[in-house]
């Protein structure tokens, strides 16, 4: 990222997700912890239960593990500033579906407040994205990127 103030701010959320990933993951070992043998069979967690017991393992709820495929890059400013607008409203729509299936409120508590950060985040993500604007090349505003060689734009 060219810009240092934009630094900041990606330094900052992506601290703070690292720290939602801890959270979400602290409710799904103490939701889990405790369950017998018929209650992991019943709830349809008996095949996620034989490969990793209830140990906190990151999947999506169809199982598919977390992976560096998660991220997506392109390496231009604008380009991935949108991307991470984007993956802002994927984790609110998230905590939103949640919301919607869950009534236990010691789950419904830190999920809505999860839900609150990430649009702050979205928002943090706006400014980053005015800041990358306001200081674009106007030869080159859809395609900047600061590694590109100018000299061969000519």
């Amino acid at each position: 990222m060219p810009y240092p103030e934009i630094k900041a701010i990606l330094t900052d959320v992506g601290t703070e997700e690292l720290a939602h990933l801890e959270m979400v993951s602290t409710i799904v070992y103490q939701l889990t912890k405790d369950l017998t043998e018929e209650e992991i069979k019943k709830s349809g967690f008996d095949t996620y239960f034989v490969d990793h017991t209830t140990g906190v393992y990151p999947a999506d709820a169809n199982g598919t593990p977390f992976n560096a495929a998660t991220f997506s890059v392109a390496g231009d400013a604008l380009t991935d500033l949108h991307e991470d607008l984007a993956a802002e409203q994927k984790a609110r729509t998230t905590y939103d579906n949640i919301l919607r299936f869950c009534d236990d409120r010691d789950v419904r508590d830190p999920i809505r407040f999860l839900r609150e950060r990430e649009i702050v985040h979205y928002q943090r993500f706006g400014e980053a994205l005015r800041i990358a604007t306001d200081n674009l090349d106007s030869k080159n505003f859809f395609a900047f990127n600061p590694e590109f060689d100018r000299k061969r734009m000519k």
